[in-house]
């Protein structure tokens, strides 16, 4: 299709571009980004020069550097993003009344806030532990299916084997791909805090868990006063 003769008289042509730049010689003071984009060749025949190969390393560099750079702020406004959210939720765990409270509490944040696909809080007792939306299980089954778990207390994320997955996520194992587990404790044992979600490369060993990790700290804190008794 041919141009419009619109489009013909809005393009500039070298000419009117070199008078431009002829009168305006601060162009480039004022543009300095623009230098690292420009491309001068020598006139060396085939041969690459010094100056250009040193100009072509400095140019990957700058969008090397751009690069990483945009990296750190999208990373930086993510944990700004989180930590408002844990913010929020740590102040309504803090507010709360009873066990009930807290894991509704927990529950809503993750689901509604983090937008968690699964969670659960399994709390080791009996049938006199207080009654909420947490499962109940005795320590001894978890130590059945999630013993290796239960020795490191460390705060992990990656794949889960299938009887851990099964222990953990009851009904909705088969559709966990991945999965972050931390153990609560407060001297013994108090139960054990897992996330799921369906992708399974979401939660890689190599993902940190400074936020769950976090979470069960507050949470080995908060517990214990309301499972005594």
């Amino acid at each position: 299709m041919s141009e419009s003769i619109t489009d013909k008289k809005e393009r500039l042509t070298e000419k009117q571009v070199a008078h431009y730049l002829k009168t305006n010689l601060d162009f480039f003071n004022r543009h300095l980004d623009l230098l690292s984009e420009l491309q001068l060749p020598h006139e060396s025949g085939k041969a690459v020069s010094l100056v250009e190969r040193q100009v072509a390393v400095l140019r990957e560099r700058n969008m090397d550097m751009r690069h990483r750079l945009s990296q750190l702020l999208d990373n930086a406004r993510e944990n700004d993003r989180l930590f408002d959210k844990t913010k929020r939720l740590v102040l309504a765990l803090l507010e709360c009344n009873d066990l009930g409270d807290v894991v509704d509490a927990l529950y809503y944040s993750f689901d509604k806030e983090f937008q968690i696909h699964y969670t659960r809080l399994i709390i080791f007792g009996n049938s006199s532990t207080p009654a909420s939306a947490a499962r109940i299980a005795s320590v001894y089954d978890a130590r059945d299916y999630i013993g290796k778990r239960l020795k490191s207390m460390n705060t992990v994320s990656g794949g889960l084997d299938v009887k851990e997955c099964q222990f953990l996520f009851d009904d909705d194992a088969p559709q966990v791909g991945s999965a972050a587990v931390a153990i609560l404790q407060h001297g013994s044992p108090l139960g054990v805090l897992a996330i799921g979600n369906q992708d399974p490369n979401y939660y890689r060993s190599s993902m940190g868990t400074l936020f769950l990790g976090y979470i069960a700290e507050v949470l080995n804190r908060l517990l214990p006063k309301y499972l005594q008794g």
